[in-house]
């Protein structure tokens, strides 16, 4: 009787961190699908909410962090029209760290054209408090084959 309780008590305990696990999974897509409307409409003021103080930015064309990366926002220099997400992975990290994967095609405005390139770009979060923080969003340029694998 002792076992069966002490069994049940287990699935129980994995059900409950499962479901937290998923749960967080969702809450970083959802933020994640939101970082990328905030950039499309240059609204720098929930980025910089979002935005870790420490947090780093690399692109193509170099490595930042957040007050170069809202400044470049808010300036237009890149203006992430539209970001076309394909595929998502997140593997979350106790219950306060997400790594996210997304395979998207980017649709940007940059130096004066229009341009369409293929990421994977992962972004790492840690939770302050009761909000999730950005802490580093990384662009790696791949073909349009490119898969994550869950």
């Amino acid at each position: 009787m002792k076992n069966l309780v002490f069994g049940i008590f287990l699935i129980l305990i994995s059900a409950s961190s499962f479901a937290q696990g998923n749960g967080i999974e969702e809450e970083i897509k959802e933020l994640s699908k939101q970082k990328w409307q905030w950039m499309a409409d240059k609204d720098v003021d929930k980025l910089a909410s979002l935005f870790h103080d420490k947090s780093k930015f690399v692109h193509m064309s170099g490595s930042w962090k957040k007050e170069r990366e809202l400044e470049i926002i808010e300036s237009g220099s890149i203006w992430y029209k539209n970001a076309e997400v394909h595929d998502v992975a997140v593997e979350v990290f106790g219950d306060d760290t997400a790594v996210l994967w997304n395979r998207i095609t980017l649709t940007a405005h940059v130096r004066g054209n229009d341009v369409k390139n293929e990421f994977t770009v992962t972004e790492f979060y840690q939770k302050e408090a009761d909000d999730w923080k950005l802490l580093d969003l990384t662009f790696s340029s791949v073909r349009d084959t490119h898969e994550i694998e869950h």
